[in-house]
């Protein structure tokens, strides 16, 4: 007689955050998702309810990327100093399922926009494409402070993701999500300890805890990539076995990550004996990406069409 399969069973799971708002919910996306939902480990659907797909963000920046290889800004043709066009080929040819628009224009030490460029870059491609939005700051928190509570304003209503909070800057991006029905991306390296502590610190401002999403920095391929993915299972774990500061979904910028890995940046004349960048940049971005989405990731932001079309192959072969 055969033994019965053995299953893993857990008290919780990770919450659900809805991405985008239609019309009849006081937006303007065609689409809206859902990340998050999980009940086990990833992917594994025999031991229980494995949530909803992982998703693909594409970047947009509103202003020209400045340091990108060649390989990486030939794949977008001329749309790169355009986010409204740029955004609409992520989406219809490239099928990305959200669009992150990043907003390193407005850097201090770059070229300092303002924020009613942040904003009139943010509303053209709202008005370019369907799919819910990501908004995420430069990174330095004076200037984020001043630029993202007037895109979250500008941009009422639409359910956009907004990011990100940190343990030392929460309070203004944590108001303006409140005020106006945005979600939050929390930022923490990669400890435990202290996503515990930021999720903790905006959750008191009284941010429901299904508008968080979690981001802890990580490395690329090679650079780091296994004690990232032992962290993204640690959160899974806890949330699973019901940390209610752990339930958080995750994000994690693979894109950054990958492309300033030496062996997708370096160009063929450098490291002839590598092989094609125009092959191995991708790959080392889906080799990334994927082990991050078996770690527990929920929204992948990436770059490469190329290798989102790996990334979409490999998750459709996972998902089922």
């Amino acid at each position: 007689m055969p033994l019965p399969a053995l299953k893993d069973s857990y008290p919780a799971g990770v919450n659900v955050v809805t991405l985008g708002a239609t019309r009849d919910q006081g937006g303007t996306r065609s689409i809206v998702h859902q990340i998050g939902g999980a009940k086990t480990l990833p992917f594994m659907d025999s031991d229980g309810a494995v949530g909803h797909k992982v998703l693909i963000a594409m970047d947009v920046l509103d202003a020209a990327p400045e340091g990108w290889p060649d390989v990486l800004k030939e794949a977008y043709g001329g749309v790169l100093g355009d986010p409204a066009a740029w955004a609409k080929k992520c989406v219809e040819e490239f099928g990305a399922d959200l669009i992150c628009v990043k907003l390193d224009g407005i850097d201090p030490d770059g070229a300092n926009r303002s924020a009613d460029d942040a904003v009139a870059a943010v509303r053209a491609v709202l008005g370019a494409v369907g799919v819910p939005l990501i908004v995420w700051g430069c990174g330095i928190d004076a200037k984020d402070n001043e630029v993202l509570p007037k895109v979250s304003g500008a941009t009422k209503g639409e359910r956009i993701l907004i990011g990100c909070a940190k343990q030392d800057n929460y309070k203004r991006l944590v108001a303006s999500c409140i005020a106006d029905g945005h979600n939050l991306i929390n930022l923490a390296p990669l400890d435990i300890n202290i996503a515990k502590q930021v999720n903790t610190l905006v959750t008191e401002m009284e941010l429901p805890a299904d508008r968080i999403v979690m981001f802890q920095t990580s490395g690329a391929l090679g650079y780091g990539i296994e004690y990232a993915y032992s962290i993204q299972e640690r959160q899974r774990l806890a949330a699973l076995g019901g940390d209610k500061m752990m339930m958080m979904p995750v994000i994690c910028d693979v894109g950054y990550e990958a492309w300033r890995a030496k062996e997708a940046r370096i160009p063929d004349a450098e490291a002839p004996e590598w092989g094609a960048q125009a092959q191995r940049g991708p790959m080392w971005e889906a080799a990334t990406a994927i082990a991050l989405a078996q770690a527990g990731c929920d929204i992948l932001r990436m770059r490469h069409p190329r290798a989102v079309a790996a990334v979409k192959k490999a998750l459709k072969g996972l998902q089922g």
